[in-house]
């Protein structure tokens, strides 16, 4: 199963939108220009839970790294300063805790390592959560997850049928051969017929041309897909997003030191109550005009 989720992950960020492609979206959706969906915010919390804040020392300035390539977590503003949902929301975390922080940008490939050497304090880039993650870092729990969704051709969305794993039997589900979709369709959608394509785009060409009834892949791309130009308003998200951890997995948090525990547990305590407060959602609906939940 490791080859599974590492295979995703390096499927999401080769397929990852342009900064360009996803502000037009954004700017379209301002515009009204997107046709309308109910944007469903997420939410990984236990509004059980009652997190304690731990004091962290207000004189220390917290150093939050990123990079800027992954649209819409993290990517450069009009002015070149970082921004994206996932900056924002660390932003948001300082600010909630009273906290100086600065983010700072470095290659993807280089994060890690960047925190280890103590060059950072906190990695706010979308990097997956593991068991080999974890062996090295702490991580605070997820505040966000990349579903995998299904994309059908349909008449205008308030005529889309009710969905049902039914509705798959028999059907044609394109993907993208290779990933961790395709592993999770061949266990759990058997009674569909399975087409694999090289690529996303070439997938989301025949959806739209009517040979195939569904396209099955990453959420966050598809969610691009369906508000932008290429789809023209053809498609609409079908059923709930899957979220099987063994397969797509366990999500994205803060990344931190273990030394850092007191850090990992303000940040937890902080992303809760942004949760409560309704500055979770808000930060959301910003940069998910199309939702991939």
């Amino acid at each position: 199963m490791s080859y599974i989720v590492s295979s995703v992950a390096c499927f999401a960020r080769k397929i990852k939108p342009s900064a360009a492609a996803w502000g037009a979206l954004i700017l379209l959706a301002l515009s009204g220009a997107v046709q309308a969906q109910a944007v469903m915010v997420p939410n990984f919390w236990d509004p059980k839970a009652q997190l304690e804040r731990p004091e962290i020392p207000a004189t220390r300035t917290i150093r939050f790294l990123v990079d800027d390539d992954f649209p819409p977590l993290h990517f450069p503003g009009l002015d070149g300063t970082p921004t994206g949902f996932s900056v924002e929301l660390a932003r948001a975390a300082c600010e909630r805790l009273g906290l100086t922080c600065t983010v700072q940008v470095r290659r993807f490939d280089t994060l890690l390592d960047t925190l280890a050497e103590k060059q950072g304090d906190v990695v706010a880039a979308a990097i997956p959560v593991t068991a080999d993650l974890r062996r090295r870092f702490a991580v605070t729990a997820p505040y966000f997850k990349i579903p995998a969704r299904l994309v059908t051709k349909s008449a205008p969305i308030k005529d889309l049928p009710a969905f049902s794993p039914k509705a798959l039997q028999g059907k044609t589900i394109g993907l993208v051969e290779g990933t961790a979709h395709e592993a999770f369709a061949k266990s759990f959608m058997r009674t569909s017929v399975l087409k694999p394509y090289p690529e996303l785009s070439a997938a989301e060409a025949e959806l739209k041309a009517g040979a195939v009834d569904y396209v099955f892949a990453d959420g966050l791309s598809l969610a691009l897909w369906i508000g932008g130009e290429d789809a023209a308003g053809c498609c609409a998200f079908a059923g709930g997003p899957y979220l099987e951890s063994r397969f797509f997995g366990e999500g994205i948090g803060f990344v931190l030191r273990d030394e850092d525990e007191n850090l990992r547990r303000a940040l937890d305590y902080a992303l809760q109550q942004l949760w409560k407060e309704g500055k979770y959602a808000e930060l959301y609906l910003r940069f998910f005009p199309v939702s991939p939940f």
